[in-house]
């Protein structure tokens, strides 16, 4: 899709590696999935999804998550206009397409939920009335890794309403080196619009998925919910497994990702390449997987190993 490669070229003239992130940020608004994403400060996080929004024209809206944030600090409130009066509804920042949630872990959980409610629903309630939001919509959420006092845990429902959770990490000696030299580097141009987004989704469908493949995509997620099964070496570690919400986002976004690389059909490696980010928020691990320093990672590789490809 020419549409696609245009508009990855276009964000790579700003942002320098990371290309994980963008595949993964195209990915969301092809599927209308969320993402949440981990990484450090400083790692072009937020300048990543800024540049997005302006290579498609997207509206963006930012939110700094806070503990004294309230929930209609985002889906916006109905106040009382003296001049008329009459109540208006003034909107919050949820009405936009692209809204990037800062730090979401710092608003505790009545703030969470409303932003989570509106993702799933795609509409907003103030007072007595709801509000469509306007296609398409994207809510990326960000999380640091390194400071969790006075955070506050997405739960691992919430959690599940992420298709995939991205780990942004540092980039290479020879990145960083062209990030300090490319600090002029000019704004990103306009190379898209909203109606080629909503086209791509359409086009989703058309993309072809082998039944073996579906039921490669099953047994993934089965193998989580029943390690012994499959002879799980990390068997032991897993408290929980998936949902079918997990094989339906597997599926979903492995279509996505052969789109990005101009096929028109899933190979094993498309699924192999989106399995992490979409599992590693999804499966509970046990106390004897922190004693033991057996990670997500881990476990998710040890699946991966153990189901054959078709």
């Amino acid at each position: 899709m020419q549409v696609i490669q245009d508009i990855k070229s276009e964000i790579s003239k700003v942002i320098i590696g990371h290309e994980h992130l963008i595949d993964s940020m195209l990915i969301g608004l092809i599927t209308g999935g969320h993402l949440l994403v981990e990484g450090v400060p400083g790692i072009a996080k937020t300048k990543s999804v800024l540049t997005l929004a302006k290579t498609i024209g997207l509206d963006f809206k930012r939110v700094q998550f806070t503990p004294d944030l309230l929930p209609s600090d985002i889906t916006g409130i109905e106040i009382y206009n003296p001049k008329t009066n009459e109540f208006e509804i003034k909107k919050g920042p949820i009405f936009t397409n692209l809204l990037l949630a800062d730090e979401i872990n710092r608003a505790p959980a009545k703030v969470q939920s409303a932003l989570l409610e509106v993702m799933q629903e795609k509409q907003v309630t103030i007072a007595k009335e709801t509000f469509k939001l306007s296609p398409p919509f994207l809510v990326i959420a960000t999380q640091n890794p390194i400071e969790q006092e006075g955070t506050y845990p997405l739960p691992e429902a919430q959690l599940d309403r992420f298709i995939m959770k991205i780990n942004v990490t540092y980039n290479s000696l020879d990145e960083e080196i062209l990030i300090v030299k490319s600090q002029s580097a000019k704004e990103p141009s306009q190379v898209a619009t909203i109606d080629d987004i909503l086209n791509l989704q359409k086009k989703l469908d058309e993309i072809h998925m082998d039944e073996e493949l579906l039921k490669y995509i099953a047994k993934i997620t089965d193998a989580t919910r029943n390690p012994q099964k499959y002879g799980l070496e990390t068997a032991e570690y897993i408290e929980y497994g998936v949902s079918p919400r997990a094989t339906i986002a597997m599926y979903n976004c492995s279509k996505a990702y052969a789109m990005i690389q101009n096929k028109d059909y899933v190979t094993p490696l498309d699924i192999v390449k989106v399995a992490k980010d979409v599992l590693r928020h999804r499966i509970i691990l046990n106390y004897k997987a922190e004693i033991d320093e057996i990670s997500i990672e881990d476990v998710i590789n040890d699946v991966i190993k153990a189901i054959p490809i078709p």
